[in-house]
């Protein structure tokens, strides 16, 4: 199928398919004699992929070490399976950095709402950087 094609069915734009093919994520794409891009009915499947793992936070890179050799079939579960749970790890850390951010900003609130009107929060800064740094280390 031509990059058109292929573009609509995948949802991606034709520029965003050339970058994933000038990255090496879908391997060796054949050209007609007329010089367009020839592209197999998987590719589809592989942007999709793609896709789902850097919306899963994966980079480039690291798709392109998980992707299975664009000669070979083997998926390689275990590198696959691995590579998953670091990412939930990764993920899971850092939902307890945001969380103990969130928490953070909303004692500063907490703080700025206690002023009296008017009143300068930025006089009380030392203050809240201290409350912040004896709560990042208590967490």
């Amino acid at each position: 199928m031509k990059i058109g094609e292929l573009a609509r069915e995948s949802g991606l734009a034709p520029s965003r398919i050339r970058y994933y093919e000038r990255q090496g994520l879908i391997g060796a794409i054949d050209r007609g004699l007329n010089g367009y891009r020839q592209y197999a009915r998987g590719t589809r499947q592989l942007l999709e992929m793609i896709v789902v793992a850097q919306q899963a936070g994966f980079s480039l890179d690291e798709i392109r070490n998980l992707l299975p050799p664009h000669d070979q079939a083997d998926r390689g579960r275990d590198k696959l399976l691995g590579a998953l749970n670091r990412k939930v790890v990764d993920i899971e850390t850092l939902q307890q950095r945001l969380s103990a951010t969130r928490a953070g900003l909303k004692a500063v609130i907490a703080r700025i709402e206690a002023l009296p009107p008017g009143g300068d929060c930025f006089e009380n800064a030392e203050d809240v950087l201290a409350s912040m740094r004896e709560q990042s280390k208590a967490g």
